[in-house]
C-alpha cells in the first residue's frame, strides 16, 4: 500500500509545463507530420519515434524561450 504521491515543489512548475506541454505537443505533431509524408507503412513506429525525439527538446527549449513573450503577448491583445 503506497502513501499520496509526493508533489514537486512550484518553483520547478514552468520547467514542468515546458516539458510536459513540449512531449504532448511533438507526439501529436510528429505523428501527423510523419505519416503525411511518408504514411503508415512499414517501420512508422520508428520513423515517428526518430522525429520525436528530435522535436521534443526542440519544443521544450521553445517553450521554455518564449513562453513567457507569447504569455505578455496574449495579454496586450485580450480583454481581462
Amino acid at each position: 500500500m503506497s502513501g499520496p504521491m509526493p508533489k514537486i515543489s512550484a518553483r520547478h512548475a514552468p520547467f514542468l509545463f515546458a516539458a510536459l506541454m513540449s512531449c504532448v505537443m511533438a507526439f501529436i505533431v510528429t505523428c501527423l507530420v510523419t505519416a503525411v509524408n511518408t504514411g503508415f507503412g512499414n517501420g512508422f513506429p520508428a520513423r515517428w519515434m526518430h522525429a520525436f525525439l528530435l522535436a521534443w527538446p526542440l519544443a521544450c527549449t521553445c517553450i521554455l524561450i518564449f513562453g513567457n513573450r507569447v504569455r505578455r503577448i496574449v495579454a496586450v491583445i485580450t480583454s481581462p
